[in-house]
């Protein structure tokens, strides 16, 4: 397995959010993780990513123990996050903002305007002018120059239309086929489970299922999928 976490205890000061979470991303595999609001899913991501320190647990990369390091360690190893809200540097351009992901890898941005055109067409565009769709494809774009292998995706399709959430899915499907590994946090369940390999679904910081066809449980169809 490329990435995995276990038993992961974590919280904010007195507030237990994960309780003994664990799973598994294996190398070239898209893993959705799905839940309701609150269900740890963000901090799940945010232990993986070095932001924050479980207080129980470890986090093992590509074999290597990661449990403590800080986030920007975490990153120059491969595992890089696109967090929720996107987080661009707003005054700066689509450019500058490439730039500041390949700042330690010196990444050419080829391959990220071949995969998002409409950032070629940008260049020269501040980050806080251009849409929703537009400003996830550049944090996606941005976290692609830090030279991934496997990639973490906090809710990508909120708050965007329905043509820029088909284009970013298209995107995470051929980022994956390029052999990034993906592990996805999704609130559209539909979209993130057609696309995954493999599927948990958390509940008050629990893994209560996992599976390859979570589509196809009733529990999932009835909760996340309004079926």
């Amino acid at each position: 397995m490329m990435l995995s976490l276990d038993g992961i205890e974590a919280g904010y000061g007195g507030l237990r959010v994960l309780h003994g979470l664990s799973l598994e991303v294996a190398a070239g595999e898209l893993v959705a993780l799905v839940g309701a609001n609150g269900a740890g899913k963000s901090t799940t991501l945010r232990v993986a990513s070095g932001l924050l320190r479980p207080s129980a647990g470890r986090v093992v990369f590509d074999g290597e123990e990661l449990t403590g390091l800080p986030g920007h360690a975490v990153v120059r190893r491969g595992l890089v996050q696109v967090p929720e809200g996107r987080a661009l540097f707003g005054p700066l351009t689509v450019a500058e903002n490439l730039a500041m992901g390949a700042f330690h890898t010196g990444e050419p941005a080829d391959r990220v305007l071949e995969l998002f055109p409409r950032l070629a067409e940008r260049l020269d565009q501040r980050a806080d002018t251009m849409s929703g769709g537009e400003q996830q494809m550049l944090a996606i774009g941005r976290a692609l120059m830090t030279r991934p292998r496997l990639l973490m995706l906090d809710e990508p399709s909120v708050g965007l239309a329905p043509l820029m959430v088909r284009a970013v899915f298209d995107a995470l499907g051929r980022i994956r086929e390029s052999g990034v590994a993906i592990l996805l946090v999704e609130q559209n369940a539909a979209q993130a489970l057609a696309l995954a390999d493999r599927a948990y679904v958390l509940e008050n910081g629990v893994i209560t299922l996992s599976g390859t066809d979570l589509a196809g449980d009733e529990r999932v169809r009835r909760a996340y999928l309004g079926l």
